[in-house]
């Protein structure tokens, strides 16, 4: 059998029931193609004595391979966060069914529960979208969707980027796009011991440094006890 198994937010984060597939399995992958882990790895593997944990980089996890060896044995890939939210998790899942092996998807916590942290209301979010490493603009066209029927934006930003970079994208594209965001909020390491919340105008911002992961959130409407709830990440 074929197990994704969500590891949550930080090296504990992980279920027990994930515990026990991992401790059982054949096989063990980590998945180091869509997510910048970060915390050690080896402070995860510590807690498995004896089991080998391999790194799967985009070829391998992208390649699918990996999901013929579950034909006849247990093998996990292991995920940062939740399975699923990644679309390359989605192709697969849909490799397996495709090919008649059994799959069980184990979830955990991911930043789309976590940004509730923020005091924003999960029912207020519209559809989420990511901020490219590359020179694109697209992601605006949801954010003004989402704002249009007053729903907040979830903003995944790409691997590599840093926090000034990604902040002088989102300034630059939306004066281009001729969207006025106001306060914008940036959320870092949800879930971890240093994680940090910040609410304010871009402007002020610009002097701040986040550690990855971090992500941004373009409010919408404010329901006012959201509005108290952000006021002291000012």
């Amino acid at each position: 059998m074929l197990y994704l198994v969500g590891l949550g937010l930080n090296e504990h984060g992980y279920s027990k029931e994930a515990y026990e597939v991992i401790s059982k399995a054949e096989k063990v992958y980590i998945d180091t193609y869509t997510i910048e882990f970060p915390y050690e790895i080896s402070a995860l593997v510590s807690q498995f004595k004896g089991k080998k944990f391999v790194a799967a980089g985009r070829e391998f996890v992208e390649g699918l391979k990996f999901i013929e060896e579950a034909k006849n044995r247990d093998v996990v890939l292991l995920v940062y966060g939740s399975p699923l939210v990644a679309t390359t998790h989605t192709a697969i899942v849909k490799e397996a069914f495709d090919k008649k092996i059994k799959i069980k998807i184990i979830h955990a916590g991911s930043i789309l529960d976590a940004v509730a942290e923020t005091g924003l209301q999960p029912y207020k979010f519209g559809k989420t979208t990511s901020l490219p490493n590359f020179p694109a603009d697209s992601y605006l066209t949801t954010v003004k969707e989402n704002l249009k029927v007053k729903s907040h934006t979830l903003i995944l930003v790409d691997i590599g980027m840093d926090f000034g970079k990604a902040l002088s994208k989102i300034e630059t594209d939306a004066k281009k796009k001729k969207v006025n965001l106001g306060k914008i909020v940036v959320c870092s390491r949800l879930g971890l011991k240093d994680s940090e919340i910040s609410y304010e105008q871009i402007s002020k911002l610009k002097n701040k440094k986040f550690k990855a992961p971090f992500c941004v959130i373009i409010p919408s409407e404010l329901h006012f006890m959201e509005k108290e709830f952000l006021e002291s990440f000012i």
